[in-house]
């Protein structure tokens, strides 16, 4: 049985390492404001200066472990998450005595709570498991699914069990559901311009017009509400004016090419978005 249980937390453990190493990295990446990653896990005991490198070390570990865990049987790759853990179990510990007002920052920016009993019992919990992992001898997932006798229905309803033991001591999925229920609306969310920007260049408009640009760099970009609005110099004196919807996964795109007189030649979209008027104003 217990072969069983070490077999289905294998994937479990890949899984969070990974999930937490994305996690890492996309907090360590966006801008933040001076100083909000030394309020993020271990990384607090460390000068501000060392904070992003910090964590995007610790985020290329925790894929390391999960990929050596997944595809290499040996010993080093099976007892590594068990160090890992453990110390993390104890760094927590020691960060809820020493700065009762960091998260653990397990999970990136998501995990900005204060530690709290549940955060280290996951670290336990999750270093109970690599232990199990590592003292049967779990021989990766090729490995497993070369054993002919293994009951694959038992053993991932024992996986969906710790990933539901796993969420139960998880303190971020209060915070995932405070901002699902309170979330500012699109007008009031910061949404970074390099974002609409990509998504302009992947539009029917911007392929319509990209040929008549004097350059491929907006002249000017400012926001209104729930749009952002880019400017572009083209080639017969006019202005290419877009406007990119900031909501959705394809949001819409306005076009507007105004005159030295600054007129409106002509305004089209790519695509009309249900909750917006279709003759939207386009400012120039």
């Amino acid at each position: 049985m217990l072969t069983i249980i070490a077999t289905a937390a294998l994937p479990v453990l890949a899984l969070t390492l990974t999930l937490g190493g994305v996690a890492k990295l996309a907090t360590a990446g966006r801008e933040a404001s001076p100083g909000a990653l030394t309020r993020l896990g271990p990384v607090a005991l460390a000068p501000e200066r060392f904070a992003r490198p910090a964590m995007i070390a610790c985020a290329l570990t925790e894929f390391a472990l999960a990929g050596g865990s997944l595809v290499l049987d040996h010993p080093v790759t099976r007892w590594s998450p068990v160090v890992f853990f453990a110390i993390a179990t104890y760094v927590l510990w020691d960060l809820r005595r020493r700065r009762p007002d960091v998260g653990c920052g397990c999970f990136g920016e998501v995990s900005a709570a204060p530690v709290g009993l549940r955060s280290i019992g996951r670290a336990a919990a999750l270093t109970a498991m690599a232990v199990l992992v590592a003292a049967g001898n779990v021989p990766g997932l090729p490995g497993v699914m070369a054993r002919p006798v293994l009951p694959r229905g038992t053993a991932a309803w024992i996986a969906g069990g710790l990933v539901l033991l796993l969420l139960v001591l998880s303190p971020e999925i209060d915070e995932v559901a405070a901002r699902v229920r309170h979330r500012a609306p699109c007008e009031q969310r910061a949404l970074p311009s390099g974002r609409a920007l990509s998504r302009l260049r992947g539009s029917a408009a911007w392929r319509a017009h990209a040929g008549s640009l004097v350059t491929g760099e907006p002249s000017d970009v400012w926001r209104e509400l729930c749009w952002r609005f880019f400017v572009f110099p083209a080639q017969d004196g006019t202005e290419v004016v877009f406007a990119v919807y900031l909501s959705g996964r394809r949001p819409a795109v306005r076009v507007a090419v105004v005159g030295a007189d600054g007129r409106v030649a002509a305004a089209t979209g790519d695509r009309t978005d249900a909750s917006l008027r279709e003759s939207t104003p386009v400012s120039a």
